[in-house]
């Protein structure tokens, strides 16, 4: 196990080991594009009580696989091609100028998950937290060490990813930044192939913070995630999970967002610090009921 500090600082939050649980509500693309969407998102976020939100942020030039750039899609806005599409719900820099600032008002932090180089450059612009490496970017050599580069936080994402993939990748990051999120890249995640156990795993392996990414249905999972240890805990989020959109259906609505950061607050009070004490409001019964004193 490496031996460097277990404990990064994001915005005003240490996270880490013993550190209460950051809680990110991942908005994405679950905006669709409409910046007024997204600040109904950040409500959301802000209501329930999250610590940070999340976007995502790509250029679709770099980041649309040529064979499907010219595939037809039928969206909300017409029938489009591919790429089309993915210019469509792309948030542009008023956008975000306009999130940065509501997201401020609120007392939120936020940052984006890169998909390429440019938006590395397009996100620094707005002196984000920290950033984080989508699983589907793991193997990324180029993007990583421009992410890296930043001198930020970095939080990996684990999905679609071998263990020795995981080391390659880990090794282009600054270890005493360096945070990993298990997850499973599929949309909805069954509860069969979560597992959650790899929380340890990568504990061992890489002796850094480790959190949990879910893409599942309900909210459960990601309970026994905060257990097993998850130093923080990423859910989408959506005002509907009926609505359009690839990551709506593993998306968590605004009441269960609210149920899941209480309950979270509620697990971290009662796992307690492993100490076994005698309670002030322990005493009242031991007197009345036990009969023999050792």
């Amino acid at each position: 196990m490496k031996s460097v500090s277990n404990a990064v600082q994001i915005g005003s939050r240490s996270v880490g080991a013993g550190q209460p649980t950051f809680i990110i509500a991942e908005i994405g693309i679950n905006h669709n594009g409409d910046l007024e969407l997204a600040k109904k998102l950040i409500d959301a976020a802000a209501l329930a009580g999250c610590d940070a939100v999340k976007f995502q942020k790509r250029t679709p030039e770099l980041c649309v696989p040529a064979p499907q750039r010219d595939t037809k899609r039928d969206t909300p806005w017409g029938v489009m091609s591919y790429q089309e599409y993915r210019r469509r719900i792309e948030l542009g820099r008023a956008e975000f100028s306009a999130i940065h600032r509501y997201c401020s008002d609120r007392g939120l932090d936020w940052f984006a998950s890169c998909w390429d180089e440019p938006s590395v450059d397009f996100i620094e612009e707005f002196d984000p937290v920290c950033h984080k490496v989508a699983s589907a970017c793991l193997t990324d050599a180029g993007l990583l060490r421009r992410i890296n580069a930043t001198g930020r936080p970095v939080i990996l994402s684990t999905g679609m990813s071998t263990l020795e993939q995981i080391r390659r990748a880990a090794a282009q990051i600054e270890p005493e930044r360096l945070l990993l999120a298990h997850s499973t890249s599929s949309y909805p995640c069954q509860p069969g192939e979560l597992n959650l156990r790899m929380i340890e795993t990568l504990r061992r392996e890489f002796g850094r913070p480790v959190g949990y990414s879910g893409h599942e249905v309900g909210l459960q999972t990601t309970y026994a995630a905060v257990v097993l240890g998850a130093c923080f805990v990423e859910r989408h989020i959506t005002l509907d999970r009926a609505m359009w959109g690839s990551d709506q259906a593993a998306s968590v609505e605004p009441w269960g967002l609210m149920r899941l950061v209480r309950d979270i607050r509620t697990i971290e009070a009662a796992l307690g610090d492993g100490t076994k004490r005698v309670y002030d409001s322990e005493l009242a019964a031991m007197k009345k009921l036990r009969r023999v004193e050792s």
